[in-house]
């Protein structure tokens, strides 16, 4: 039945890497499934038979869906299916994308559509990497026009060396994270976090990789070879030569003009008379034809911009090729707010705001991943306003979840640990103006609001993007590129670090890869750029993170208790941890491994309650003084419970510094009082005095002298006969009551046994 089921295998990293066709998906253009070690990824590609009319730019659509079946899981939602793809999943479609794109023809306009489905994951073998290495085998033994294969692979540094492919327990330890995707020749994407590794490291981490991934590009060459099919043609869609000579001839002046000011709105209004004035003349020449005239006049601009930094070294704001836009940065702006941090680069501005919150506030995942939580979350906005359109907000988008992951890569490193500083934590950029690297200011302005909330970051992060022109042979990079030369450049190269080394990277390309050193000079120039960042600007606006919290932020302590303690502290039912929140108007939470988080706008209240679990958790001494409340009153004195499940007694006499009559002359029940414990009897019965504590405490000086030997109340039983035994020489039955020694002994083994105190 599948006569053309093949099977190619190779090793990948020291674990079996087996491609599967001809089985599955038989009306898509390519399909594959991939089994990486016990991973395995279904790959389908797919191109429309027609162009789409009406558009200026490929329609390419890639989809990687994480299944839960794939990790033995139910989806936890109402429906119990997968719904919108998670972050990770959007990350990973993006991370697939980019390498991918620049290798199809850029004049055709038929969708394609890549779809990666994850039907198993072993978490040792990257079923993102397994996806990648599909959608090449797919996209090269389909008859879809495609200029690839790539290969992609991680890479990690463990102990010093470079690992490739790295397994979970590997990954825990890893200095790095890359993700590197290479063609035959060049460096086609890398995606990085590292946890402030040096340029140098992170150079040869990205080298290792491109050169692991020729392996694996001539083992897909290999499958082309043996079973892929002719590819197919297509109807180009762009203006002809003639129309674009045209074009340029008539109105390269006036666009030179136009482009040279480094204010975008001022750039914008003089482009349109010029864009009027172009399809006012051409319209009798090229009837019908102004899709093809606005093409011309794009290419136009991009061939004017392209020639001034190549031939002449010349930006369109003027300034140097190293040189960075105006900077500026200021904190605190929000009074409410936990944090905030407004960062301006040019007529690039976003503001970042911080908030703080407890433990339980972290986001719980629910992906194919190991990772089940997350501490640190970082959102980017991106507004229409920022760019001077009018649209409506429909929730963020691939873009937008792109640089909130990127932003949230870059500051990660320097986020304090639980034990240190233990608060979740959400950032949130808005994007307030937009000319290019936004998602780098978004990096500076989340490192302003972290340290206007007080939260004491390792060293501060600046990100800065770097920019690329060629032609032929010909190169040349620049830094701090704006909107214009990302548009019409080669490369957005973004690097996020502290002065110390790399936290991220994230390289996208228009053309088909660098050469090696062009890597190297990007990260040289970024690496001095954002060291300027630092100094200059962001230490300048805030030289330290803040010693005190806002006062709206959420006070945290934490402290770690037996595991066999946890039942104790929770109660039965929660009883008991919903008691102390309830006193101490906090938030606590007690994790599997003892760690109990309690948080609460009031930091003595966080004291109190943390004191409390202490009590519980640790035997009173004597000595020891607590703030308990009166619970029970009796004649003799009154019990005080210091922790939910722990009272004592406060005999009368030490009920004040002065001689107490009644016990009512000193507390009432519900009152909150300082007690001092004096002794813990064979039995674990509390003696504690009030007395001892106003006297240490509040320095109390006192007005009569007592007995400093602990007391427990006796019992007033009246007169006694003299042929009757004192109570404490009377045998006590197993009970815990005092046998009746004047009564007759039963007969009976049980009333021998049990007999009642009168």
């Amino acid at each position: 039945m599948f006569e053309n089921f093949r099977t190619f295998e190779t090793d990948f990293a020291g674990r079996p890497l087996v491609i599967e066709t001809g089985k599955m998906a038989g009306l898509a253009n390519g399909a594959c499934l991939v089994r990486y070690g016990e991973t395995v990824v279904h790959v389908a590609v797919t191109a429309s038979a027609k162009p789409r009319e009406g558009i200026d730019f490929f329609p390419l659509s890639v989809d990687f869906e994480e299944k839960l079946y794939s990790v033995g899981k139910i989806p936890g939602s109402f429906l119990k299916r997968e719904g919108r793809p998670t972050d990770k999943a959007i990350l990973a479609s993006r991370m697939i994308d980019r390498p991918i794109r620049p290798l199809f023809p850029k004049d055709m306009r038929n969708d394609v559509s890549v779809v990666c489905t994850v039907m198993s994951v072993d978490h040792d073998c990257s079923p993102e990497i397994a996806g990648m290495v599909g959608v090449s085998v797919a996209l090269s033994i389909s008859d879809i026009p495609w200029h690839g294969p790539i290969s992609g692979v991680s890479v990690g540094l463990v102990d010093g060396a470079y690992v490739i492919n790295p397994t979970s327990a590997q990954r825990a330890v890893s200095r790095m994270a890359v993700t590197v995707a290479s063609t035959d020749e060049r460096i086609a994407m890398i995606e990085a976090g590292a946890d402030i590794v040096s340029d140098e490291e992170m150079y040869e981490g990205i080298m290792a990789g491109h050169e692991a991934n020729q392996k694996i590009i001539s083992f897909i060459k290999g499958i082309q070879a043996q079973i892929g099919k002719p590819k197919f043609t297509y109807p180009a869609v762009h203006a002809s030569d003639e129309m674009q000579d045209a074009v340029r001839a008539y109105a390269l002046e006036d666009i030179q003009a136009a482009l040279d000011t480094d204010d975008k709105n001022v750039r914008d209004e003089r482009l349109k008379p010029v864009y009027e004035k172009v399809h006012e003349h051409f319209a009798e020449l090229y009837p019908g034809q102004e899709a093809e005239i606005d093409e011309c006049l794009y290419k136009t601009q991009k061939y004017v911009v392209r020639r001034w930094l190549l031939d002449y070294q010349k930006r369109v704001d003027g300034r140097g090729m190293d040189e960075m836009r105006p900077l500026a940065a200021e904190v605190g702006l929000l009074p409410r707010a936990h944090g905030s941090g407004l960062f301006t680069r040019g007529q690039t501005q976003v503001l970042t705001i911080a908030t703080l919150g407890p433990v339980s506030d972290q986001q719980m995942l629910d992906g194919i991943d190991e990772e089940e939580f997350k501490r640190y979350m970082h959102q980017y906005n991106f507004p229409s306003y920022s760019v001077g359109e009018t649209k409506p907000s429909r929730g963020p988008g691939r873009r937008e979840i792109g640089h909130g992951a990127l932003a949230e890569r870059a500051q990660q490193p320097v986020i304090p640990n639980l034990e240190e500083f233990p608060y979740a934590y959400r950032l949130v950029s808005e994007v307030l103006s937009s000319n290019g690297s936004t998602s780098q200011a978004s990096v500076c302005g989340s490192t302003l609001a972290l340290m206007d909330a007080g939260v004491p970051i390792k060293a501060p992060v600046a990100g800065i993007s770097c920019g690329l022109i060629t032609e032929g042979a010909r190169w040349m990079t620049m830094v701090d590129i704006q909107g214009l030369e990302d548009f019409f450049g080669d490369m957005d190269f973004k690097v996020a670090g502290t002065k110390e080394g790399i936290t991220a990277i994230q390289m996208d390309l228009k053309i088909s890869g660098l050469l090696p050193e062009m890597v190297k000079e990007a990260l040289e120039k970024t690496h001095k750029a954002r060291n300027h960042i630092i100094d200059e600007v962001l230490l300048k606006a805030i030289p330290a993170p803040r010693k005190e919290l806002s006062p709206y932020a959420p006070k945290m302590m934490s402290t770690v208790i037996p595991v066999e303690k946890i039942r104790e502290v929770i109660g039965t039912g929660g009883k008991v941890i919903q008691k102390i929140c309830a006193e101490c108007g906090v938030k606590m939470d007690v994790e599997e491994d003892g760690h109990v988080f309690i948080s609460g706008l009031d930091a003595e209240n966080c004291r109190r309650a943390l004191s409390i679990v202490d009590t519980i958790v640790n035997d009173p001494e004597p000595g020891a003084i607590y703030k308990g409340k009166v619970t029970r009153l009796m004649d003799f004195g009154a019990f005080v419970e210091i922790a939910p499940g722990k009272e004592g007694l406060v005999h009368i006499s030490r009920l004040d510094v002065k001689r107490t009559e009644k016990v009512t002359d000193a507390v009432n029940v519900g009152d909150e009082v300082m007690v001092k414990v004096l002794e813990i009897d064979d039995k674990g019965r509390l003696n504690l005095s009030r007395r001892d504590a106003l006297i240490e405490v509040e320095g109390l000086v006192p007005e009569n002298e007592i007995s400093d030997a602990p007391r427990r109340p006796r019992r007033d039983h009246g007169p006694r006969r003299d042929d009757r035994p004192r109570r404490e020489d009377r045998p006590r039955a197993s009970n815990g009551f005092y046998a009746n020694t004047n009564k007759p002994r039963s007969h009976s083994q049980e009333g021998g046994e049990n007999g009642g105190e009168e």
